[in-house]
Formats: C-alpha cells, sequence, structure tokens
C-alpha cells in the first residue's frame, strides 16, 4: 500500500479524537482552483482546524498507527478488533506532511497514535516531531498526544518540540474509566502524566525556555461510563485550579459496531455544547463548577444555557446597575461577554450609558440582557412575554 492511502486512513480514523477545535472539508484555494497537490496526498482527506489568535488553521490531524494492544471500549480500533491497521514510520510522515506544507494544505500538524508498547509508541511520535523540526525546519504549529504512562524524558522531549501536548482522560475518576477501559490505569498512567507534563512545562517556563506554549488539554468521553456532568466539570475544575489544563474537549459518545459499547445509546450534542458553555464560563468569566445549575442527578438543564440558568436561579443579584458594576458584577449577566464588559468599563469613564442603543453598540447582547440590568437607575424597557416563564416569574 502506498504512503498516499496510508496518510489518507490514518488522517480519516484520527478524527475520533476531538482535541482540535473543529473539522471541516478540505478547503478551496483562494482562487477557487486547487493547489498543486503533492505527490502521495489526495484531496478529499480531511483537514482540521485550530483556532489561532482568531483565525482557524488547517492541521493534518493523524495516527502514526492504527494498530493498538489497548481495548478500549468505546474505541473504533480496540485490540481484537476487525479493523484496518496501518502504519507510518517518522520519515513517511515527516516527508508527506512537508510536502502538504510546501503546497499550502496544512500549516499545522495533530499527532497521535495507537499504543504498541508506550515507549515505543511516544519514540515514534517524537522521532517525526524532531524530522520536521531539525529536518525540514518547520516551525508551525504541533500538537502531540501523550500516551498513558509516558516517560518523564518523552514528556520532557515532547514539551520540547511541540506547541501543545494532550493527555486524554476519557472518564472524570477511576470508577467511571473502569467502565470505559478497564485495563487503564487513571490515577498514574493518565491524571499523573497529565500533571506531571503540566508541571514539567512550568518548571521551563520558569528557566527561560519557551516549550508548549499552548499548554495542555485533555478529552473527554461523555456519556457511555454514566458519569454526570457535575463529575466532569469538578474534574476539569480541579486540573484548572492545579494549572494542570489550558482547556478540556468534550466528545459526546457513538456507538461503534463491534465494541462493547455498541448497543449504547448515542449521547445528545446539546449536552456536549452545554458542557462547552459551562467550560468557557469556568474558563473567561469567573464560573466555578459547584456554582453551576445541575438537577438532582447532577445534569446540566438542556432547555437554557448554563449562564442564563445561573441567572434565573439567583434572583437576589439582579437587576445589575451597569453604571457602577465591576467586571465580575458584568460577566454575570447574560449577554454580556468579557469583551462587552471591558467596553462598558472604558465607556462609563466617558459618561453615564442610559439607553440600550449604547449597550449595544458596546457588543452587549441586550435581548437577552435588558432584563437583567438597570441603566441610571431605571430598567429598560422590554418586552417580556418574549422571555420563558421562569425569567418572568423572576422578576415580576
Amino acid at each position: 500500500m502506498d504512503i498516499r492511502d496510508r496518510v489518507l486512513w490514518l488522517s480519516r480514523v484520527a478524527q475520533y479524537d476531538v482535541c482540535p477545535e473543529a473539522t471541516a472539508a478540505f478547503p478551496p484555494a483562494p482562487s477557487g482552483a486547487r493547489p498543486r497537490v503533492p505527490e502521495g496526498f489526495a484531496p478529499e482527506h480531511r483537514v482540521s482546524h485550530v483556532a489561532v489568535r482568531g483565525r482557524r488553521m488547517p492541521v493534518l490531524k493523524i495516527l502514526q498507527t492504527s494498530a493498538c494492544e489497548r481495548d478500549c471500549f468505546y474505541c473504533p480500533f480496540r485490540a481484537g478488533r476487525d479493523f484496518r491497521r496501518e502504519t507510518l514510520s517518522p520519515d513517511d510522515l515527516a516527508y508527506t506532511f512537508d510536502q502538504m506544507v510546501r503546497a499550502g494544505l496544512v500549516e499545522g500538524l495533530f499527532l497521535s497514535s495507537g499504543v504498541v508498547g508506550t515507549a515505543q509508541s511516544m519514540d515514534r511520535m517524537i522521532a517525526t516531531a524532531e524530522l520536521l523540526r531539525r529536518k525540514y525546519g518547520f516551525r508551525g504549529y504541533i500538537h502531540l498526544k501523550l500516551l498513558p504512562g509516558a516517560e518523564p524524558a518523552h514528556i520532557e522531549r515532547a514539551i520540547a518540540l511541540a506547541d501543545r501536548v494532550s493527555v486524554n482522560l476519557e472518564a472524570p475518576n477511576p470508577q467511571r474509566l473502569e467502565r470505559l477501559a478497564p485495563h487503564k490505569e487513571f490515577r498514574g498512567a493518565l491524571w499523573g502524566t497529565l500533571l506531571r507534563a503540566a508541571a514539567m512545562i512550568r518548571d521551563a517556563r520558569q528557566a527561560g525556555r519557551p516549550v508548549a506554549r499552548a499548554g495542555t488539554v485533555t478529552q473527554f468521553v461523555v456519556g457511555p461510563a454514566g458519569e454526570s456532568d457535575r463529575e466532569l466539570l469538578s474534574t476539569t475544575q480541579a486540573l484548572y485550579d492545579a494549572r494542570a489544563l489550558t482547556r478540556a474537549y468534550f466528545s459526546a459518545f457513538s456507538p461503534v459496531p463491534d465494541t462493547p459499547l455498541e448497543g449504547e445509546p448515542p449521547t445528545s450534542l446539546l449536552r456536549e455544547y452545554r458542557l462547552y458553555q459551562s467550560d468557557f464560563l469556568m474558563r473567561y468569566y469567573g464560573f466555578r463548577a459547584d456554582e453551576l445549575v445541575y438537577d438532582a442527578s447532577g445534569y446540566l438543564p438542556l432547555d437554557r444555557d448554563p449562564k442564563l440558568a445561573w441567572a434565573l436561579a439567583h434572583p437576589e443579584r439582579f437587576p445589575v446597575e451597569v453604571n457602577r458594576a465591576g467586571r465580575f458584577e458584568l460577566l454575570r449577566v447574560p449577554g454580556i461577554g468579557p469583551r462587552a464588559a471591558d467596553r462598558i468599563l472604558k465607556a462609563r469613564r466617558w459618561g453615564r450609558l442610559r439607553d440600550l442603543g449604547q449597550l449595544r453598540r458596546l457588543g452587549v447582547n441586550t435581548s437577552r440582557a435588558a432584563p437583567f440590568l438597570l441603566l441610571d437607575g431605571r430598567a429598560p424597557a422590554v418586552q417580556l412575554p418574549l422571555f420563558p416563564v421562569g425569567m418572568r416569574h423572576a422578576f415580576l
């Protein structure tokens, strides 16, 4: 089988890992015509994208090998499953990626691997990154997956070569992981590897070495282990508190035929979305996992976003006077994000804010924010019937 076919296959099966921001079909060239395609690549393959400084960067997301000795219940290339196994040598993968970069197809690499001996598999991924940095002079984005139980020497080299590293926890605690991957060890091989990588990054930066500038990330498989949203977000919060995580990814479970979980129902994409919204509140709005609103079973409400749910559960915190509130208070108001909050604080230096039009020009979603605000001591006019019953009751 030629390199082209192996690259296409290993990039296709790598889509099961959601750590890059999003995926999209191959982007057309600006002129509308295809760029020259290098030998060993075909344009029908899928390219992932990561958000970098406000723009979407095309990234090749690929496995070094689809062979694996692990038997994770949810995984399409688990050991023992009838599945096509392919491997790329570091030389073949580095060469092909360099050709893709030269053709303008991609600007970065997300590299993961099946596990055929943790040390051997890490050696191959690191060798690929070494070739790209040293032989081909690639200075762009590289994301390397750290396999469970990676040795400190592998971690040290990975953070020196990569812009971002990741360890997929898959579950929020050992009990839930047992239902997904009974032969994976949570505390040492997963949690321990993630914390060790984060600590090594901090130490290197303090010593003046610019390593893993985009930090560490993890992924959770949402649904089949029976975990609650509270469990997922509490674990994520603990990692943020420990300075061990830049962000978390949540992957709604989709059953794969011929796996032990093939009979489990798929997880709602709306649930995944609510988890991402909550994570965003934790990272940028000052919310903590334990103050978000959950139902009696620990799940986020699906019928409203988590920020609105929190606001409706705390009528004593509203309305907020726009002309006096601090940034923390403003960020608790539905419809006001970090940029809008900063613009409000800046605009107040030049005069008082008295109408919704002023707020709208500052980037506030006034249809969401108005019921929770006072403008110069007065409640802005809103059409209450347009809002949910729960919101009307909060202010009547």
